[in-house]
């Protein structure tokens, strides 16, 4: 996961940043903070599960929990101040819907994982899936993927990568996958499918509403 943000961010955030080039806003600078501390927050989570030192991983997952949520409230704001500079009838519209959509999935399996710590193997695999959600974005800036429709299948195994590793994980160990896993597969597949949300009069009039509240 880490690998696939740096690879997709490279060109207009990490490289510049350690070039000593880059030129953007501090809202930016606060989104790329917090959405690459919850990966590093979630490797070591992962570390910390996977090493048996589970009292630490609980005491962690209670600052996880109030991470996650500022998580959401950072990727929305962004979402909304940098989709109203934008004109109406396409490109705001768009980018609203994309951060909305992201953090509507990412926050349905983060709160299910809360629900869920107390189950150990249902709540990593709710987390893995929701970890992997916010992967979209970083994928979406690989310039060496196509544009669709001809880049999309290239698009979605470069996505959908750590989940459908984490699913051959379960088949080698169990010989089953995990039925969270297929939830998540359907969810990213609906994300992707939904899309065409954005060039609704519904969604155009939704965006606007909200831009009324921010300008």
């Amino acid at each position: 996961m880490g690998l696939i943000a740096v690879v997709g961010f490279w060109p207009t955030y990490f490289g510049p940043l350690v070039t000593g080039t880059i030129a953007q806003p501090l809202l930016i600078h606060i989104h790329a903070t917090v959405f690459t501390g919850w990966l590093v927050l979630f490797l070591t989570q992962a570390i910390l599960a996977a090493t048996k030192h589970v009292t630490w991983h609980l005491r962690l997952g209670k600052i996880g929990i109030g991470y996650g949520a500022l998580l959401v409230v950072v990727g929305l704001s962004t979402g909304v101040m940098r989709s109203s500079r934008l004109p109406l009838g396409g490109e705001a519209e768009d980018l609203l819907f994309a951060a909305t959509a992201d953090m509507v999935v990412f926050s349905s399996f983060f709160t299910a994982a809360i629900v869920y710590r107390r189950k150990p193997q249902v709540h990593k695999r709710l987390m893995m899936v929701a970890a992997n959600m916010l992967l979209i974005a970083a994928v979406s800036r690989m310039t060496f993927i196509p544009p669709p429709p001809a880049g999309l299948p290239l698009f979605l195994a470069i996505w959908f990568l750590p989940l459908i590793a984490a699913m051959a994980y379960d088949w080698r160990s169990q010989r089953r996958i995990h039925p969270v896993y297929f939830m998540g597969l359907a969810a990213f597949v609906v994300r992707v499918v939904a899309i065409p949300i954005h060039n609704t009069e519904a969604w155009g009039a939704f965006t606007r509403a909200v831009f009324a509240l921010v300008t």
